[in-house]
């Protein structure tokens, strides 16, 4: 038996795929890994993310070495673009169609664009426990399919599991409101994925505290696992960098969700109220879609901003993120509405010791995050007024942030390294999986 703990890892979106949850899965793979286990990746084909995320390949360069990745076979169909592969059925009726397939994945697993995942899937892992006996399970969601093979596991050889939440099954985490019936087929598997797992993640608190009440028999196995920085920011502003105004950054995927329209309704009066901000400008960086094909809408509605010293600079890699925060005095954390809505970029927006604009529903779980933090000013609401003021203030700040203020705000920071987060969970893990370990190599049950 090997002596590193082998741990499987199942997420369908891992580096190149540039989805906004793959950094979790990737830097908790790498976690791992540094951590001395041996770490198997479970994921989608290379190809699926270039049709539909898109790919960031500076991202996958830096996938730990020594982590084995299996890429699972995957179709969906919203991917599949090239017509000529086409069946004639879905050809000439393809809506018909449609419907149909969505009804096959369904009955694999409760899930219509990924379901029918789950036979490959869970073929794989069958297959790797053969060769190297697994002694966890990490399933990342979503797609919530990826926890169907720790669970799998569990019941054929008893091998501890993980579910990872980075968003909510059955919880819209920006109105609030219940996405499924009780007792209806989603509910049921979560109720069983919950019952059997050795711990259930959350990215913050609001949301943990939603499933509790669902599902009090798991409450004592929740655990708020935050999504953190990753990155060492270490780089100052030159001293004369506002001479010609300031420059506010967003950087992040850009999409409806985003109140970009109450930033600028703002950002247009601030400028009007402040000489500093007459002659400063915003960048906005990122996507504009969770898929590789840009929105329209957006695109246009951002022609229309340029007037107001607004650009859209495009997308920018992971391993290119320190050179754009390098660029601004500000930042601009811009967030849906929802109390259960966190944001990964608000870790690494706080981590660059830059000021810090927080436009967003007060009662967004970011604020939490930002709550005390020397270098953040929200506004207390989304009206113009309250978002000028906040432009406003945090203006003033940057045009006086000294290389020692900065440091100063890293290090409160510090708090919210992904390594914090993800270290106590490491440790706790490998005793279960060591536990089983020893009671399967003795034929009994830990």
């Amino acid at each position: 038996m090997p002596s590193k703990p082998h741990l499987l890892y199942v997420a369908w979106g891992f580096p190149p795929c540039r989805g906004s949850g793959v950094y979790r899965a990737w830097a908790t793979a790498n976690a791992f890994a540094e951590a001395g286990w041996q770490v198997t990746v479970l994921t989608a084909p290379r190809e699926t993310f270039t049709m539909s995320t898109g790919i960031d390949a500076s991202l996958e360069a830096t996938v730990d070495p020594r982590i084995e990745i299996v890429r699972v076979p995957f179709i969906e169909p919203k991917f599949a673009h090239d017509l000529r592969a086409w069946s004639s059925a879905r050809a000439n009726q393809p809506e018909l169609w449609n419907g149909w397939y969505s009804r096959i994945a369904s009955r694999a697993f409760p899930e219509p664009k990924y379901g029918a995942w789950r036979p490959a899937l869970e073929k794989a892992a069958r297959e790797i426990h053969g060769r190297t006996p697994v002694d966890l399970v990490i399933g990342t969601g979503n797609p919530h399919v990826d926890f169907t093979p720790g669970w799998l596991l569990h019941q054929r050889d008893r091998v501890p599991y993980v579910i990872d939440y980075r968003d909510a099954w059955q919880l819209d985490v920006f109105g609030g409101e219940r996405l499924t019936p009780a007792g209806g087929p989603v509910d049921r598997w979560e109720t069983k994925l919950m019952g059997g797992a050795e711990a259930v993640w959350f990215v913050n608190d609001p949301i943990r505290r939603w499933h509790q009440d669902l599902h009090p028999a798991a409450a004592d196995r929740m655990h708020v696992v935050s999504n953190g920085y990753d990155l060492p920011f270490t780089f100052t502003r030159p001293a004369d960098a506002a001479e010609d105004g300031l420059v506010f950054g967003y950087v992040g995927t850009l999409t409806g969700a985003v109140p970009l329209d109450r930033l600028i309704a703002g950002w247009r009066l601030a400028r009007s109220r402040s000489e500093l901000l007459s002659r400063s400008r915003i960048e906005l960086w990122g996507h504009l879609n969770h898929t590789a094909i840009p929105s329209e809408v957006i695109a246009r509605q951002l022609a229309e901003y340029a007037d107001n010293d607004i650009a859209y600079m495009g997308p920018v890699a992971k391993q290119e993120i320190e050179d754009v925060y390098r660029r601004f005095d500000a930042l601009l954390l811009v967030l849906g509405t929802g109390r259960y809505v966190t944001s990964g970029k608000v870790f690494e927006y706080a981590a660059t010791g830059s000021p810090i604009v927080a436009v967003h529903d007060p009662g967004n779980a970011a604020a939490e995050v930002l709550e005390d933090a020397p270098h953040r000013h929200s506004a207390r609401d989304l009206s113009d007024e309250a978002i000028a003021d906040a432009l406003i203030a945090a203006a003033a700040q940057a045009s006086t942030w000294t290389d020692q203020d900065r440091a100063n705000a890293r290090e409160w920071a510090e708090q919210f390294h992904r390594d914090r987060q993800l270290a106590p969970q490491i440790d706790a893990l490998r005793e279960a999986a060591l536990r089983q370990r020893a009671a399967r190599s003795t034929g009994g049950r830990a």
